[in-house]
């Protein structure tokens, strides 16, 4: 009991008691110029130290930046060679249609017509005429935050494009790319291809018929309503009008791999008579076109 009475009448340690009443005679210690002067000389000091260090931690080294050129050299030589031969590729095809045309024409003039007719349905060939333009375009950022919802997204692509098959298109681009029966219209990451070609927005989709036919159709069919989502719910720009002049170029064709001629029937030019060959392509691509 005699302690417990001691700690409730002393709960301060007396040696406790002793310092703090010296501190209390003594005064608080005077900060001198000096002690500040050295102070501030040490704050500016490890401060310099501290931003110096984030700086160098920060810098790319000279081989990040030395191989970053080599590599950014090479993409605009490569995207140069593809350009070049993408262009050397369509005079060739120029070329052959032309000497194809000039061949069959002499000697089967229905096959030459046949031929005018498939290359539009193939997209073998570029067209021309009215139609319906539609760009979809990114939500604007709002305080450099990206949501993925207000980004236009693959499936909504694919979503117009096959309703404007349904309201009756004849032909149809994204972003200059023709759409086939082949085509595949999906994504990568972040980026939407069509095929093998990556697009930037905004995405235009262009599609020759009737513009107020097409326009009626698509409005009452799905692509419509995902239309009207797009830009009500997610703030994505939707823009649709009717052009009377619209111009698509033509489509890539698939690689042939091979190509024979069937039994019993001759080649162009062959003693036998007059006769056309046919070619097969094993290139098989599937998608949402």
């Amino acid at each position: 009991m005699s302690l417990l009475n001691d700690v409730a009448r002393m709960p301060l340690e007396p040696a406790y008691r002793t310092v703090a009443d010296q501190r209390a005679r003594e005064g608080r210690r005077r900060v001198t110029a000096r002690h500040r002067a050295m102070s501030a000389v040490l704050a500016v000091a490890l401060g310099l130290a501290t931003t110096s260090a984030a700086l160098a931690l920060r810098a790319p080294q000279p081989a990040v930046l030395a191989a970053r050129a080599i590599i950014e050299k090479q993409i605009e030589e490569r995207t140069a060679t593809v350009d070049r031969l993408r262009l050397q590729n369509a005079d060739t095809a120029q070329q052959i249609a032309a000497q194809q045309a000039s061949v069959l024409a002499a000697r089967d003039s229905p096959l030459v017509e046949q031929l005018a007719a498939d290359s539009v349905i193939s997209g073998a060939r570029a067209l021309t005429g009215p139609g319906l333009r539609i760009t979809l375009s990114d939500a604007p950022d709002v305080g450099g935050v990206v949501d993925p919802l207000q980004r236009v997204q693959d499936v909504d692509l694919q979503i117009v494009v096959n309703g404007l098959w349904a309201a009756g298109a004849e032909a149809i681009a994204v972003n200059d790319h023709r759409l086939t029966a082949t085509t595949a219209i999906r994504s990568a990451g972040s980026a939407i291809l069509v095929d093998l070609n990556p697009l930037v927005g905004p995405y235009v989709i262009k599609a020759i018929g009737d513009s107020a036919t097409l326009q009626t159709r698509l409005a009452r069919d799905l692509a419509g309503q995902r239309l009207t989502t797009l830009r009500t719910t997610y703030s994505i720009g939707v823009d649709v009008s009717a052009k009377n002049s619209l111009e698509l170029p033509a489509a890539s064709l698939p690689d042939l791999r091979y190509a024979d001629v069937p039994t019993g029937v001759p080649l162009i030019g062959a003693s036998t008579g007059a006769g056309s060959p046919t070619g097969s392509s094993s290139a098989s691509r599937t998608g949402a076109g």
